[in-house]
């Protein structure tokens, strides 16, 4: 088995923009989508890989471009054996012919935006998709052999009750779904919901919500082996893992991240831009830092708090976190508890 590396490829292209999305997407600039793929594939073409154990496809919405400009893109990564490939999925434009595509280019997961299965809270998010289209989208990735997917949810939204993301919790497992992804909701400088202090999300009730998440998933067999990822056995995210663990990436596209061997260095933030420097033959390297063996070694030890196995002993100062943490001795671990609390334990690091 190769060593692991992954690929990022970015697609930039929103029908609308989230009212908390705070990434480099664009609404305004369909126009694009033919020639940026066709610079996406330039650029992966002209690049030096290793064998890829896992590529991510990300956006954006990767589902509004035209499925066999992504397919193309997806062939030209060279992939290792069994390599795990996903794309995320907007249930609004998902059907058994998009999925049959990807699947035919090595797709082997998807993360479906679901966010919400309450058709007021995704008002709220201001999102445009309805339940119901979710429930399709899953039938579809069953029906074109995908072999498995995650449901990607958002608590804390202004009118949710916790009654509404119970709901929510029961209706996406449901579905049977083999990885679930439940983020808090966070105000990003910028977005709509930056301007609207009576939208944003309440400490207390975030804290509510994680806990019954963790409740209901945890008795569906799903476990959790990252803050806020939960799992059936073997349907962990490799390449979300190798993002904690400090693996190898490149990413591809606008605003894209890479990272190897502790430089990390980032891409031109506009398609336009990144485009010309493609077709150009320049480098698409906006900026980048090469980190010091304290600050890599520090936030490789944040990074591993956050998930199943943990810091050794020695990484973290115990004292007075008692409920928070659990230790066997050689590993410690965050409780239910000290998840909510991860980044004030992780100050304890040392």
């Amino acid at each position: 088995m190769p060593e692991p590396f992954g690929v990022y490829v970015h697609v930039p292209f929103c029908a609308r923009r989230c009212d908390y999305c705070a990434f480099a997407t664009w609404d305004d600039r369909h126009h694009l989508q033919q020639s940026y793929m066709e610079a996406l594939l330039a650029d992966v073409q002209r690049t030096p890989l290793p064998l890829a154990t896992s590529v991510f496809v990300g956006g954006g919405t990767p589902t509004l471009v035209d499925p066999e400009l992504l397919a193309a893109v997806l062939q030209a990564i060279p992939l290792a054996a069994d390599a795990e490939v996903t794309v995320e999925c907007n249930p609004d434009d998902v059907t058994v012919a998009m999925l049959s595509t990807y699947r035919s280019a090595g797709v082997s997961r998807v993360s479906i935006g679901v966010q919400s299965m309450q058709a007021h809270v995704l008002g709220s998010l201001g999102r445009s998709h309805v339940p119901s289209n979710v429930v399709a989208a899953v039938e579809a990735v069953r029906e074109a052999g995908i072999p498995t997917f995650n449901l990607d949810l958002i608590y804390g939204a202004a009118g949710e009750t916790l009654d509404d993301w119970r709901a929510t919790l029961e209706s996406a497992l449901a579905l049977d779904p083999p990885h679930l992804s439940a983020y808090a909701l966070t105000i990003e400088a910028g977005t709509p919901l930056a301007n609207e202090p009576h939208r944003f999300p309440d400490d207390d009730d975030l804290a509510d919500k994680y806990e019954l998440a963790d409740e209901l998933l945890t008795d569906a067999g799903r476990a959790n082996y990252e803050v806020s990822n939960w799992a059936l056995p073997g349907h962990e995210c490799r390449h979300n893992i190798l993002y904690w663990q400090q693996g190898d990436y490149i990413g591809f596209g606008s605003a894209a991240h890479s990272h190897r061997a502790g430089r990390r260095w980032w891409n031109l933030r506009t398609p336009e831009r990144y485009m010309a420097a493609v077709k150009a033959g320049d480098t698409t390297e906006a900026a980048g830092e090469q980190l010091d063996a304290d600050t890599r070694r520090l936030e490789g030890l944040q990074l591993a708090l956050r998930m199943r196995d943990g810091v050794p002993v020695s990484a973290l100062d115990v004292d007075g976190l008692d409920g928070l943490v659990e230790s066997d001795g050689v590993r410690v671990r965050l409780t239910r508890s000290g998840r909510l609390l991860a980044n004030e334990v992780s100050m304890r690091l040392r």
